[in-house]
């Protein structure tokens, strides 16, 4: 089996979608280079994106007895959208002082999925390794969106791993909390819970939220980094891993791929929509 180390020691292309994209674009982006990744069609892709304002929910989230409730208190009370992802796991917060970072690369057969995520993992302990060797894997139970790699120091969790596969392709994907409360996200994914769940029963155990085991990295860190400075320090650290980058742009081939993908992505969030107007 490949080393986790040897999956940064080659050519890695990277996209900035740092600004003006709105979040369905991202995921359907994730989806395009997976598939070119995947046919051999691009190099490894390292994307970095930024979205204001948003909730990401995952399918689960989509059945919740009253989200449209979940959902009116977001837009209405917080002033945050939301939409469903194709990836999985359950609802995350995205603003401005979280950085989301992508590792697209090419999947064999023996790529596990604790594969996937051990690469996450590498990197993100070496863009923080002058600051902390305290960087866990376990899953944090009463966050939002608890799963085995969420990422914590002292217990407190400061970053959530998804994985999704297309077409021969493997998207790693994690948001990184950097500026900002924790607590505060959480607080909101926890009313939000209440809203669209009002102690209904289900077949689906959605999380007993607990604002206290979340936060940021620089409450953790006590550090002012700006999501710009995280990605100056993930560069680097590609580079330390041996990476080489180039910035190629999006090709013709590729936005007319973008384009099928970006279909799918709004053909799911439509049916969220007419799931909605039923309850």
């Amino acid at each position: 089996m490949t080393n986790v180390e040897d999956y940064f020691t080659q050519e890695w292309r990277y996209i900035d979608h740092t600004s003006g994209l709105q979040p369905m674009q991202s995921f359907s982006f994730d989806d395009t280079f997976c598939d070119q990744v995947g046919h051999d069609r691009s190099p490894s892709v390292v994307r970095t994106w930024v979205h204001h304002h948003v909730v990401i929910l995952g399918i689960h989230d989509s059945r919740l007895p009253y989200l449209k409730d979940g959902i009116n208190f977001l837009n209405d009370v917080k002033g945050y959208s939301a939409i469903v992802r194709n990836s999985g796991g359950l609802g995350v917060v995205l603003d401005k002082g979280i950085l989301n970072i992508s590792l697209i690369f090419k999947g064999k057969h023996d790529v596990s999925i604790d594969t996937g995520y051990e690469v996450m993992l590498r990197l993100i302990r070496e863009i923080f390794k002058e600051e902390t060797n305290q960087i866990v894997n376990k899953e944090i139970t009463a966050s939002y969106c608890p799963g085995s790699y969420d990422l914590s120091i002292h217990n407190k969790k400061f970053a959530g791993i998804s994985q999704r596969r297309v077409r021969g392709g493997i998207a790693v994907q994690i948001y990184l909390c950097v500026e900002g409360s924790g607590a505060e996200r959480a607080q909101m994914m926890k009313d939000f819970y209440q809203q669209a769940l009002k102690g209904e029963y289900t077949k689906f155990t959605y999380p007993i939220i607990n604002p206290d085991c979340m936060a940021s990295i620089n409450e953790l860190l006590e550090t002012e980094y700006t999501t710009n400075d995280i990605l100056f320090k993930l560069l680097g650290s590609l580079k330390t891993l041996g990476a080489t980058l180039n910035m190629d742009p999006v090709t013709e081939d590729e936005w007319a791929l973008y384009d099928q993908y970006f279909e799918r992505m709004i053909e799911r969030n439509q049916k969220m929509i007419r799931n909605m107007e039923k309850q």
